[in-house]
């Protein structure tokens, strides 16, 4: 939808159903694993209430949140951001 997008040419709505869909992916993601918000939220350490302002868009979501949920679903912070629609993650760095 939109992926490499400049949010800087978007305008206020566009900008706006960006975060409802990643709003929309974290509590997707959540249903989809049969899981509560209590949870999620004990399973990366925020209390329920922090967790669900993140999922409803009460609150922007911080970075190391992001990468929390990721890590816990097993997928990227790209794909939860919107950025692609592959849920996979990215594969471990090479050594």
């Amino acid at each position: 939808m939109f992926n490499n997008v400049n949010m800087l040419e978007l305008d206020f709505y566009d900008v706006f159903e960006v975060f409802r869909l990643y709003y929309r992916r974290i509590r997707d993601l959540r249903e989809d694993s049969d899981l509560t918000q209590a949870q999620i939220a004990q399973a990366i350490n925020l209390t329920q209430r922090s967790y669900s302002y993140y999922e409803t868009g009460g609150r922007m979501i911080p970075p190391w949140v992001l990468s929390a949920l990721a890590d816990f679903h097993h997928t990227s912070v790209d794909y939860l951001l919107g950025r692609t629609n592959v849920r996979a993650p990215y594969p471990p760095p090479r050594r």
